[in-house]
């Protein structure tokens, strides 16, 4: 029959110590020399009292809700790690550069020398070289994912990865070759190139990728932007491919298949799968206008660490608790 006053002895004990821990700001050491207990039983006592369920801690630090909401997205998707800057301006160039800054702060925090940096082009990449401030130079290459087009800097891929190998100190090549051409056979031929392909493949060898999930609205979408597509062509890819979103120009639906794959073989660059063999493959996207495209991104597994702002993390969070989709399982390089 249980003890009650031992119980209770115990149970006291215990409170007490909880108290002068994380109330009275007492070190293990000191808890101990005031209650007369050796300080191995006071840490003992301490993770007795984690495993009973007697602490409960709460934090209250301002953007505490991020940290849910990154913790959240990684849940549900299997992200390596999820980054959420809040939505504090009200134009949206702003919210981009803050995104651009929050995406160039990572990445460097994980560039190494030795990296092989492959990257795509859109306005979410340019804002993020844009951003990158450093004084340590990094011995990396920095190299076209994708074929570009020149005449704005975000859809010249080959002007981004110039500019993002000077700013860290590395070496840039570049990807003489548009982002799609008009037929396979001259995506064909453009392969045969012994330039072309050796810069693909070492694209394809990339430790890190940095790309933006693009949306396919006509008017701002920078996916027709880079493949000059006829009004008849964009509403075959949105109507009848049912397409959502884009990385690296290949397009997918909402629940992350590739679609509207007639134009993906006419595509100059790494494909879907090349890009799910990086190690690291950091995405960036923002404003409410990308649920879907980030929502059909991370079901398709081709993200593992997702930069965006608090609009598009609840949107994409309530996608998946309403379509309950399975969890995508990480590609392991």
């Amino acid at each position: 029959m249980p003890n009650f006053h031992e119980d209770y002895s115990s149970a006291r004990l215990i409170s007490r110590i909880l108290s002068m821990y994380y109330l009275e700001n007492n070190n293990q050491a000191e808890i101990g020399k005031e209650l007369g207990l050796s300080t191995a039983k006071v840490n003992r006592l301490l993770k007795q009292a984690r495993a009973q369920g007697l602490i409960e801690i709460r934090l209250h630090t301002p953007f505490q809700h991020l940290f849910e909401l990154e913790r959240k997205l990684e849940k549900l998707t299997n992200l390596q790690e999820a980054v959420v800057i809040p939505k504090l301006a009200a134009d949206n160039d702003t919210t981009l550069q803050r995104l651009g800054k929050a995406a160039a702060d990572y990445f460097l925090e994980h560039l190494h020398d030795g990296d092989v940096v492959c990257l795509s082009g859109g306005e979410a990449i340019f804002n993020m070289v844009n951003a990158i401030e450093t004084d340590r130079r990094y011995d990396v290459c920095v190299i076209p994912a994708i074929g570009g087009v020149q005449g704005r800097h975000y859809t010249d891929v080959n002007f981004l990865a110039t500019e993002l190998a000077k700013r860290i100190g590395g070496n840039s090549f570049e990807l003489h070759a548009p982002a799609i051409v008009d037929t396979t056979f001259e995506r064909d031929a453009l392969f045969s190139l012994r330039h072309v392909k050796e810069i693909i493949d070492m694209a394809r060898r990339a430790t890190i990728a940095l790309v933006g999930v693009g949306s396919l609205i006509p008017e701002t979408s920078s996916y027709f932007q880079f493949t000059a597509m006829s009004q008849e062509e964009m509403h075959d890819i949105i109507e009848k491919n049912h397409g959502v979103g884009q990385v690296l120009a290949h397009v997918f639906d909402v629940d992350g298949n590739e679609c509207a794959q007639e134009y993906s073989d006419r595509l100059i660059g790494m494909n879907l799968e090349d890009l799910k063999k990086v190690p690291m493959i950091i995405g960036t996207a923002g404003l409410a206008h990308k649920v879907s495209s980030v929502y059909g991104a991370l079901s398709g597994g081709y993200l593992k660490t997702l930069v965006t702002d608090e609009e598009v993390a609840l949107g994409v969070i309530r996608m998946f608790e309403e379509r309950k989709k399975p969890v995508p399982q990480p590609m392991l390089a």
